[in-house]
């Protein structure tokens, strides 16, 4: 293994770890007379709890069965539920500066152990919407006008999927799901910005399969997003064929007129390979194109090229807080929506799947009906 990922895994071991300590510290002083036994259990449980994403996730990569997919779902639950007790925690300790500094606290003992509680139960039910926020999809209906759009695309709609990360907690019924749910909007063509697939290792025929039932009448269209990249991106591109699904790497096709251009993702963080890239599928002048490239960066190079509509997710809108904030400061307002850079167009879906939790909060899913006016 090269040095990179080992430094890599080994910062994220050490974040988890300290995160796992504080919130121990946390639970020990805001918790009461807690006994000896529950003090070993918690640190007994919370040790444990400290390696199991990374465990889950290194297993994830090299294995596929129902132990794999149990210890990965529970370490990804966990690592959502992880994030707000931290936030919990966090609020815990200034509260309680706050407190003491204020001299407001008639009885410290009393109100330490009712501020833990009433932010580690907050933190609980926040978690627990997460989960069920995450499975609720919604369905976002666009109007979009292109300049050059032809003139029989006007009425037409597309369907926008990104980010699915099927994997071992999005599996063939969350496929079944998503494919239902495009199928019953009756799209004259689908597009996917990348994030199909998580990178872990699975089968992606069967993951696939789903897609076999949605047979719009202008195609499926798919560009990689980073997590294809992760994966055998060959496996999944031949699954994604058995599917129906067409693979644009670094390519353009004209569907009916308009002009519909695929980069990959490794292509699209480079800027010298993405203007090359672009430059030479450019349409010509006048003509109305829409790129799936997976993050909306580099905007300058592609309003340059020409392109009239960019078509990207992997921003997940932040997820879940406090990351929202952070994907915020990152991309600003491309972070989710369709928004406007010069004359060319942008729209970030936020995504049907999840990566990681399986949670949202202060996000939600969604699915895209993009309609041509």
């Amino acid at each position: 293994m090269k040095l990179w990922p080992v430094a890599g895994i080994l910062v994220v071991q050490v974040s988890l770890s300290l995160a796992h300590w504080f919130i121990y510290d946390t639970l020990i002083f805001f918790g009461g007379n807690l006994s000896p036994a529950t003090v070993l259990a918690l640190r007994v449980a919370l040790t444990l709890l400290a390696f199991s994403f990374m465990v889950g996730a290194l297993l994830s990569f090299k294995f596929s069965n129902l132990l794999v997919e149990l210890i990965y779902k529970v370490a990804a639950v966990w690592l959502g539920f992880l994030n707000f007790f931290f936030v919990a925690a966090c609020l815990s300790w200034l509260a309680w500066y706050a407190l003491l500094a204020t001299e407001l606290g008639a009885n410290p003992p009393a109100a330490r152990h009712f501020i833990g509680v009433g932010f580690f139960a907050l933190a609980l039910l926040a978690g627990i919407y997460g989960l069920l926020n995450a499975r609720w999809i919604r369905v976002r209906r666009i109007p979009v006008i292109l300049p050059g759009l032809p003139e029989s695309w006007r009425g037409r709609s597309g369907v926008l999927l990104s980010d699915l990360h099927l994997g071992h907690v999005n599996g063939q019924q969350f496929t079944r799901r998503i494919v239902d749910l495009a199928a019953s909007l009756n799209p004259d063509i689908v597009f996917i910005p990348g994030d199909l697939f998580d990178g872990s290792k699975v089968d992606p025929n069967y993951l696939a399969a789903p897609f076999t039932d949605l047979t719009p009448p202008l195609g499926i269209f798919f560009a990689t997003g980073n997590h294809d990249e992760f994966g055998g991106m060959r496996l999944y591109a031949e699954a994604m064929k058995g599917a129906g699904i067409r693979v644009l790497t670094n390519e353009r096709v004209t569907v009916d007129g308009l002009h519909i251009v695929g980069v990959t993702f490794a292509n699209s963080t480079d800027p010298i390979s993405l203007r090359a890239s672009l430059e030479g599928l450019r349409p010509d002048s006048g003509e109305a194109s829409i790129l799936l490239n997976h993050m909306p960066s580099r905007l300058p190079i592609v309003e340059q090229a020409g392109v009239s509509l960019q078509l990207s997710g992997h921003t997940h809108g932040g997820q879940m807080f406090p990351f929202n904030w952070m994907t915020r400061r990152v991309f600003g307002r491309f972070t989710y929506g369709l928004q406007q850079f010069g004359a060319l167009q942008v729209y970030t879906s936020s995504g049907a799947g999840t990566w990681g939790p399986p949670m949202r909060v202060g996000t939600h899913p969604e699915i895209v009906l993009l309609e041509f006016e």
